[in-house]
């Protein structure tokens, strides 16, 4: 039944857009990230190489174990009951939506903008290094806003067309290893001594995963930017420009064309800048930059996950719940 996954999907939009994430306990990624960091320690040696076979096994447990748990639930509800159908609906939207994060790169986001508004500084920095890897202790106000918008166009794929993506091509099972080896590359996919040799397996996943998604993404952004009225011209010549200015080989194409479409310049000082607009951000660049991943994010499901379920569901290859 090809309209089950498409009511999962644009249910899960809906759920997601009005309540936002669950609280942490009843949260799977919050789950998976437990199991994470329970087997971690069991993959530490002091041979690099057995460090990296210990770091793919992780990956690759965790990964099938979320996969085999998903494919059994497909199987379970597999029915022509209209009840048992209802019933299918409203689980795999509520299972779909704890991969996509919309409402909660918007909160987070807030929380940033919200200490500037109130001229604190230092609480602004702190909340954004809850967004970003990057040390955030010395950046002023503009490096501040360029950072939670370069967290929310990076975080696109990764918590919303990601998702949705390998939902289209995988049904739930793919969408939930999408986000578990999101949730394994930004638990310790880090290039220290701590985590250089156990997170490299999970860390190259998550870069093979996205690789096509983000360049989708960077695509459907520009779309996106011509029904909000934002520069699309712009957003297309900075992709292509500098899309490839990031150390990830992904990251840089949907945070191009958001500076792009924003008309901004995001800059990660002695790392990368992404367009040639101002650096002068406030929080009409913030709600600008809401805006057009919402819009995306729904472009997306309508122009990438929708098509990809209907002409593999016509192929006979399309996972059904």
């Amino acid at each position: 039944m090809m309209f089950v996954p498409i009511l999962i999907v644009f249910s899960a939009l809906v759920i997601d857009l009005v309540f936002g994430d669950p609280k942490n306990k009843f949260h799977p990624t919050a789950w998976v990230g437990t199991i994470i960091a329970r087997l971690v320690p069991f993959a530490k040696n002091q041979s690099q190489t057995k460090e990296k076979i210990g770091g793919v096994l992780v990956t690759v447990f965790v990964a099938a174990l979320v996969a085999g748990l998903l494919f059994s639930y497909d199987y379970i509800m597999k029915t022509s009951d209209i009840v048992l159908t209802v019933i299918a609906i409203l689980i795999g939207s509520l299972l779909l939506k704890t991969t996509i994060a919309i409402k909660g790169l918007e909160k987070h986001g807030n929380l940033v903008m919200e200490s500037l508004s109130k001229n604190n500084l230092e609480e602004a920095r702190s909340r954004l290094s809850m967004l970003v890897k990057r040390s955030t202790k010395d950046l002023d106000r503009n490096h501040v806003i360029s950072a939670t918008l370069e967290s929310i166009s990076e975080n696109i794929v990764d918590g919303i067309t990601g998702p949705l993506f390998y939902f289209g091509l995988f049904g739930l099972p793919g969408a939930f290893v999408h986000r578990t080896i999101n949730t394994i590359d930004s638990m310790i996919g880090y290039k220290t001594a701590m985590f250089r040799n156990v997170g490299w397996f999970g860390a190259n996943c998550d870069k093979a995963l996205n690789y096509l998604p983000a360049r989708i993404t960077g695509l459907v952004m520009i779309l996106a930017a011509v029904l909000v009225k934002a520069d699309w011209k712009n957003s297309l010549t900075t992709m292509k420009r500098d899309g490839k200015n990031t150390e990830s080989p992904n990251a840089g194409y949907p945070m191009a064309a958001m500076a792009g479409a924003l008309g901004t310049r995001f800059e990660k000082i002695d790392h990368y800048t992404l367009g040639n607009g101002t650096l002068e951000l406030d929080e009409n660049h913030f709600r600008s930059a809401v805006l057009l991943m919402k819009v995306t994010g729904i472009l997306f499901c309508v122009l990438i996950t929708v098509p990809l379920i209907v002409f593999l569901s016509y192929l006979g290859w399309w996972i059904h719940v």
